[in-house]
């Protein structure tokens, strides 16, 4: 029983911590991929057409 106990809360708090990495603003976007805004805020660079 004890061996059940813990092999859930392993799996648990993994499953917790995904969730909690996934969330963050820093995992959703990558700034190398990022286009330049045009609204000043991209250090007045404008894209080369």
């Amino acid at each position: 029983m004890i061996d059940y106990f813990a092999l859930g809360l392993i799996h648990a708090l993994i499953l917790i911590a995904l969730l909690r990495l996934a969330g963050r603003d820093a995992t959703d976007r990558d700034p190398a991929f990022e286009e330049p805004r045009g609204d000043g805020r991209d250090g007045g660079q404008t894209p080369d057409a």
